[in-house]
């Protein structure tokens, strides 16, 4: 059985000045194992490596034949006092000196320790030039993971790193973007609050102050802090400290009456039992933060507990010391020692020793057995152990990762008052392994916060803006204090305003965006349904005027006034009505490129018969002259040619306008900033007006000669009414040019609709009622005596 030896200098535990320090603890073995302890704060972090080592020495599996042993050191907490017996580790002769020299094989195989960042950095800093691997199971410092100054350190414990960044998302979580700091004025409190401020910025989270502070200050520092916390509107405060820092703290807030504040606490002490015990005012009451998640390590606790008392060789008692007689039952007795609240820092020592075992069986490649019991040299060893991946025997998975850090997890704790005392109360947790939006899982309704109340508190700068509102940082202060100015039209958020897609406006309350109105001549508003009715009435009238017309076509006054013409003109007008309705409903790219054209050659055509049938009229006058023969030229085959070859200009013009740059659906975004016109854009302008400007020349030509032919000595003078109805044509054009450019949105459709139907309507009336009225009213003028009467002489 192995020999553990135990060691003391001149009956004191901790020596920082004058005789040669020996381990404390040590026991012989085939690859040692050494370990740097603050033994005078938790012995029991040596129980758990005394513990990990037995089993590995009792395993068949693991380091088969291979016995590990052990060198433990106390640092009593010390920087320079933890550097020396790094030294004495790796040299293996505790008398030595600096005029000896150090190339001699390291006597142990790693370091496991320190427990405190500070003398862990100096540690790890002495020890790296020589690839010698240092694993600490409590130094969290993020500096730590930084491989250039620290080559050779790993951890089992999470990197501040992570805890900063999930404190941050904590308090987030909770609602506070105005928050205080206090920092311990060290490596580990600094560089921990600088990676949370960095972390909460990109929150939106602010640090109204962030103060250092250190059990050495002067009462006059300490006044100064507490007048800045006084002072301060935030009602969080975020603490990177240790329990000493604490220790101090709560004595001078409860001097100084500050309470009421929540407070939020990193793994270095809101789970410790020894700050909850000195918490006798509450101040710390409500208090939550994040901790080493509990873990099992079957066996530990009573391998602790069982322990009897040690009793140290060369103690010197006074004679008023109560003497251990060596039997006591710790797990009979209730103190700081029997509490088991430290288990999670307990297992990383355990995990920390069982990497390095791993690490061992890997390198010297034992199966059943191990075919060597050489100690790997450092640097081969430290490769290796950044590498390793196990499981330990109840479940839980270890691995480093490029920084030698662990996978952070950690339980979110909320100290809650019982009778007298705090209890530690698990109320969420934290997994930096998962997705963004499942790393933080916390049960709101479980937590008891500051002032017993279960309400969250309260800490920002400025109240959230109402909805259609913005935010406007306060000159000279964080982003989190600021005043709301109201958004402008079609902007949203209450942030920043932002503005709405082109498509969306914002609404009333302007807090969210809706789509735009879509506003297009519809056939179920009113406007589209009287235009429609109007449209199809006139296509009706144009339909009965054709019947009564085909019914008495062989009446003179249907004969006298070229029927052929007569009826391709009703034709022509009816086609007109209808063009009107492919102006109405939602703009297509066939329906852009339908409705002009179509308009466009109906009403040529339109206009090319009143044309013909106004040279008819001048024709036959001519024709009743003596000796004249005009009528020859102009008959009704040259009638037909004349309206095909006037209408086929306009369909060139067409086809043309089609093919280089034709009408499409648009939808107008600047007319109205909070609806969507849906038109349909010309495409080539010169093409519209090309198309309209055909029509108006035509007209004009058919106005100019109807005009003259106006008091031709007839007794039924139709070029009377085609004046008529082309002064109404023409007037109609030209006030719908203006009245077109200047109408908004579907106005501007019905604009154009109203021009054709009225000019419709103008050509029906003015050419076929007076007609229509002999017809069926005056049947005894429809004869050809009357048609024909005489010419009055002068």
């Amino acid at each position: 059985m192995a020999i553990i030896k135990f060691s003391s200098t001149n009956g004191t535990f901790c020596s920082l000045q004058g005789q040669p320090v020996y381990p404390q603890l040590s026991m012989e073995g085939d690859i040692i194992i050494g370990g740097i302890f603050p033994f005078h704060r938790t012995w029991e972090l040596t129980e758990s490596l005394l513990f990990a080592v037995e089993e590995i020495n009792n395993s068949s599996s693991l380091l088969p034949g291979v016995s590990l042993g052990y060198k433990l050191y106390d640092t009593c907490s010390s920087t320079p006092m933890g550097v020396r017996m790094a030294m004495a580790l790796i040299n293996g002769n505790e008398n030595s000196n600096l005029n000896e020299q150090c190339t001699k094989p390291a006597q142990v195989q790693a370091i496991i320790g320190e427990t405190h960042s500070p003398v862990s950095m100096a540690i790890a800093n002495s020890v790296g030039s020589f690839s010698f691997p240092v694993m600490s199971h409590y130094s969290t410092c993020e500096c730590l993971s930084d491989k250039k100054k620290y080559p050779s350190f790993l951890r089992t414990v999470p990197s501040d790193y992570y805890q900063s960044r999930a404190l941050a998302e904590m308090v987030k979580h909770f609602g506070w973007t105005w928050v205080g700091g206090i920092r311990r004025d060290d490596e580990y409190g600094n560089s921990g609050m600088a990676a949370f401020i960095e972390a909460a910025e990109q929150l939106g989270v602010c640090l109204e102050y962030s103060l250092p502070f250190f059990r050495t200050y002067s009462q006059e520092k300490v006044l100064r802090i507490i007048q800045q916390i006084k002072s301060s509107t935030s009602r969080v405060i975020v603490a990177f400290v240790t329990y000493w820092d604490l220790e101090i703290l709560l004595d001078v807030f409860y001097q100084h009456n500050i309470t009421g504040y929540q407070w939020v606490g990193t793994e270095g002490w809101i789970s410790d039992s020894t700050v909850s015990r000195l918490d006798k005012h509450k101040i710390l009451q409500g208090a939550i933060g994040l901790a080493i998640p509990k873990t099992k390590v079957t066996g530990l606790k009573d391998f602790i507990l069982d322990i009897n008392p040690l009793q140290s060789a060369g103690s010197n008692h006074s004679e008023d010391t109560t003497v251990c007689t060596g039997q006591e039952k710790l797990s009979e007795m209730d103190n700081e020692f029997t509490d088991m609240s430290l288990m999670p820092i307990f297992s990383n020592v355990y995990k920390a020793v069982y990497a390095i075992a791993h690490t061992l069986h890997n390198l010297l490649g034992c199966t059943q057995t191990c075919p060597t019991k050489k100690q790997p040299d450092p640097l081969t060893f430290l490769e290796q152990l950044k590498r390793v991946h196990f499981k330990t025997k109840d479940g839980e998975e270890v691995y480093f990762d490029k920084n030698g850090d662990p996978v952070a997890k950690y339980e979110i704790i909320n100290w809650q008052t019982v009778e007298d005392h705090h209890e530690f109360v698990t109320v969420g947790f934290y997994d930096s392994s998962s997705l963004a939006h499942n790393r933080l899982a916390i049960k709101m309704a479980s937590i008891v916060w500051v002032q017993y109340t279960n309400q969250v508190p309260v800490s920002v700068c400025s109240e959230s803006c109402p909805p259609g509102t913005r935010k406007a940082v306060q000159k000279g202060k964080p982003i989190c204090c600021f005043d709301c100015i109201p958004c402008a039209e079609g902007e949203i958020n209450s942030i920043k305003c932002e503005q709405c897609y082109q498509d969306f406006w914002s609404n009333s309350h302007k807090n969210e965006c809706v789509k735009k109105e879509i506003e297009f001549l519809s056939y179920e508003e009113t406007m589209g349904i009287l235009l429609t009715a109007v449209s199809i009435t006139g296509t009706f009238l144009t339909i009965i005027i054709t019947i009564i017309f085909f019914r008495y076509k062989n009446t003179p006054i249907v004969k006298a006034n070229n029927s052929e013409l007569s009826f391709l003109l009703l034709f022509s007008l009816a086609l007109c009505f209808l063009c009107s309705l492919t102006f109405i409903g939602q703009p297509s790219e066939w329906s852009c490129m339908l409705r002009h054209t179509a308009f466009g050659i109906t009403f040529v055509l339109c206009i090319s018969c009143v044309l013909g049938k106004t040279i008819v009229v001048l024709m036959a006058f001519r024709a009743t002259l003596p000796g004249s023969n005009v009528m020859k030229w102009f008959g009704p085959p040259q009638q037909r040619l004349s309206v095909l070859a006037f209408t086929l200009i306009q369909v060139l013009i067409c086809v043309l306008w089609l093919t280089t740059s034709p009408p499409f659906p648009f939808k107008n975004l600047k007319h109205y900033k909070e609806k969507i016109i849906l038109e349909c854009q010309l495409g080539s302008a010169i093409g519209f007006w090309a198309v309209l400007g055909y029509i108006g020349l035509l007209a004009l030509l058919c106005f100019i000669l109807a005009f003259l032919a106006r008091k031709l000595p007839d007794k039924f003078n139709e070029a009377k009414f085609i004046t008529f109805s082309m002064l109404i044509f023409c007037a109609v054009w030209i006030t719908f040019i203006p009245a077109y450019v200047s109408s908004p949105g579907k106005f501007t459709v019905a604009v154009e609709i109203f021009a054709i139907l009225a000019s419709s309507f103008g050509l029906l009336f003015c050419i076929f009622l007076p007609k229509c009225y002999t017809i069926i009213l005056k049947p005894e003028k429809n004869t050809k005596k009357q048609i024909m009467g005489k010419v009055p002489v002068n």
